[in-house]
């Protein structure tokens, strides 16, 4: 099991997690719920208590990755096989994303 903090504008919004089968969960922090002021991190993942599940990489943090050559040069850098989506994430968007959202790796 892997797992990382989800972080929008450098606040712990939730975690996302990838599991022994290679689903995954995303989960939002409870005091991230509790604060109206805080947005949901994507339309697809609206603000809600209950847990999210999906069989792959939910389609939010799968278009958070590289593509093409950068995506080749990313996986050399990083060692990383390139069917390992969640490895490609933890590596690349810890720092270098478009928008508001980050991912750092839970040791």
């Amino acid at each position: 099991m892997r797992s990382a903090k989800v972080l929008y504008k450098n606040n712990d919004a939730g975690i996302i997690i990838q599991h022994e089968d290679g689903s995954y969960t995303f989960r939002y922090h409870s005091q991230w719920l509790n604060d109206t002021q805080k947005p949901p991190i994507s339309l697809t993942l609206p603000k809600s208590i209950q847990e999210y599940h999906s069989p792959f990489l939910f389609p939010f943090f799968y278009n958070m990755l590289p593509e093409g050559t950068n995506k080749q040069m990313a996986c050399a850098y990083y060692r990383i096989d390139p069917d390992d989506y969640f490895g490609l994430l933890l590596n690349t968007a810890k720092t270098d994303t478009i928008g508001v959202i980050r991912i750092l790796k839970i040791e």
